[in-house]
């Protein structure tokens, strides 16, 4: 199985950035600890914080699931949104945070409708329940 985690923009400050919300690890450092815990799986990895940069490696994958942490982009973009819809890979979006306890305009993600599942408000671990749930469907 392979899979792409794909993180939009900020998420490149992991560890430094609020880390009182989203932990003091970086994203790679936690993507090895990852990659251990799931020796059978393929895991690629991508960053960016430009919404067009996010939709073309969505567009480019041929991965057989997809993790998604849009970011801000959640709550604002249709174009990632009709991407997700028309790419026809099984995308999990997945939330550091639990955006319902936060601020209002974070309550709504335009993205959710279209994935197959979503994980959110269990901190950095969220991405292995993500991954294990594509585990799962072998």
């Amino acid at each position: 199985m392979n899979l792409l985690i794909v993180n939009g923009p900020n998420l490149n400050l992991l560890g430094t950035r609020e880390p009182q919300m989203y932990g003091n690890r970086t994203f790679t450092d936690y993507l090895d600890e990852l990659k251990g815990l799931f020796l059978g799986i393929t895991i690629d990895y991508y960053q960016s914080n430009v919404e067009g940069e996010l939709i073309n490696a969505l567009q480019r994958s041929t991965h057989d699931g997809i993790i998604l942490n849009a970011g801000g982009y959640t709550h604002t973009s249709v174009a990632i949104r009709d991407c997700i819809a028309a790419i026809g890979i099984p995308v999990v979006e997945v939330h550091i945070s639990n955006l319902a306890k936060r601020e209002s305009f974070r309550h709504d993600s335009l993205i959710t409708a279209v994935c197959a599942g979503s994980v959110m408000g269990f901190g950095i671990e969220g991405y292995q329940l993500a991954v294990q749930s594509f585990s799962n469907k072998r």
